[in-house]
C-alpha cells in the first residue's frame, strides 16, 4: 500500500475555491483511496493508495473536485519518501525553531530557468532562500507576510507550485509516517 501527501493549491483561500475538508475527504473516499486524512482548511491530505501513477492520480483528483465543486486546482502529490527527503534537505534548520516563518514551495517540476537574481534583488537582509531539487525554501524571519520575495517566487517558473510552512509540513508528515507503520 503506497501512502501519498496530496497538497492542494489555491483553495478556501480569501473566500474563494471553497472546498471543506469533509466534503474533500468524502470525495476521495469515493475515488477508493483508503484512510484519507486532512490537515488545517489549506487542502493537505495524507491517503493511501494501491495505485503507482501518482500523475494520473493527481489528475483524477483534480477533475473529480472540478465536477463537484467547479474548479480543478492543481494536486502536487508528493510520496512519503519524496517528503522525507524535503524535510532532510531543508537549508535553513534554524528556521524549524519558528516553523511559521520557514515555508516549503514544492513544485511538480523542476523549474527550467528560474529568475533567482530577481528573487536575490527583493530579499531583505534577514531573508534567505534555496532552490533543491522541486523544493524553492524560504526562511524570512521577519513574516511571510512582509516579504516582496515571497509574492514573487514561482512567477514565470512555467510549474505548479504550493506552499506549505514547516509546521505544516511536519505535522502532514507525522500524519503519513503514522498511516504508513
Amino acid at each position: 500500500m503506497n501512502t501519498y501527501i496530496a497538497l492542494l493549491r489555491g483553495i478556501n483561500v480569501g473566500g474563494n475555491n471553497k472546498l471543506p475538508m469533509k466534503e474533500l475527504a468524502a470525495l476521495l473516499d469515493g475515488l477508493g483511496l483508503q484512510n484519507v486524512k486532512t490537515y488545517i482548511q489549506s487542502g493537505n491530505v495524507v491517503f493511501q493508495s494501491e495505485r503507482a501513477d501518482m500523475a494520473a492520480l493527481s489528475q483524477e483528483i483534480s477533475a473529480a473536485i472540478g465536477q463537484s465543486h467547479g474548479f480543478a486546482p492543481a494536486i502536487l502529490l508528493l510520496g512519503l519518501d519524496e517528503l522525507n527527503a524535503a524535510m532532510a534537505a531543508n537549508p535553513f534548520p534554524e528556521g524549524q525553531d519558528e516553523p511559521k516563518s520557514l515555508h516549503l514551495f514544492f513544485m511538480d517540476a523542476v523549474p527550467e530557468d528560474p529568475d533567482l537574481d530577481a528573487l536575490n534583488a527583493l530579499k531583505t537582509d534577514s531573508e534567505r532562500f534555496a532552490l533543491i531539487d522541486k523544493v524553492f525554501y524560504l526562511h524570512t524571519p521577519d513574516g511571510l507576510g512582509r516579504s516582496k520575495m515571497a509574492e514573487k517566487v514561482g512567477r514565470g517558473w512555467k510549474v505548479n507550485i504550493t506552499a506549505r510552512n514547516w509546521r505544516t509540513v511536519s505535522k502532514v508528515m507525522e500524519m503519513a509516517q503514522a498511516l504508513a507503520s
